[in-house]
């Protein structure tokens, strides 16, 4: 178990250089990382095979959210609907859904990359793992902070 959490956090080292840029809390990545690792349980070999993958769509992710943040005015930006155009509150609800499509599109795209290079099985437990990662966290953020158990 011990060589595991190694080698998944050496092949994690580039996802931690860029959480180092503001990108993402590295705290939460951090986190995240060692659940998924203890979840998943996975072999060396599917370790090794596993997170470079999980790395690229980490990257894909956080470009698009990126772009949206940056690049659209969103619904959480907007203080009061009422004061926009049909035309502008149109706009707004087609250009989240084109950003949901694209997400979608990448999440299927790693689905893919994971298929044709793990079991189906190890797959599973990354999804139902990161369902249970956003409870988690989401937990222990009501406690008070995500380093509270």
């Amino acid at each position: 178990m011990k060589n595991r959490v190694i080698v998944a956090f050496l092949l994690m080292l580039p996802f931690f250089a860029s959480a180092q840029r503001g990108e993402r809390s590295p705290e939460i990545e951090a986190f995240r990382i060692s659940y998924l690792t203890q979840k998943m349980d996975l072999s060396e070999d599917e370790a090794k095979v596993f997170w470079p993958i999980f790395n690229e769509f980490q990257k894909e992710q956080t470009a698009l959210n990126k772009e949206r943040n940056q690049n659209m005015i969103s619904f959480r930006k907007i203080p009061e609907i009422d004061n926009l155009s049909d035309t502008e509150v149109q706009t707004l609800i087609v250009n989240e859904l084109n950003f949901k499509q694209r997400n979608l599109a990448i999440e299927k795209k790693y689905y893919y990359k994971l298929k044709s290079n793990l079991p189906i099985k190890v797959i599973g437990k990354y999804y139902r793992a990161q369902e249970t990662f956003k409870r988690e966290l989401l937990s222990r953020y009501k406690k008070g902070g995500p380093d509270r158990n």
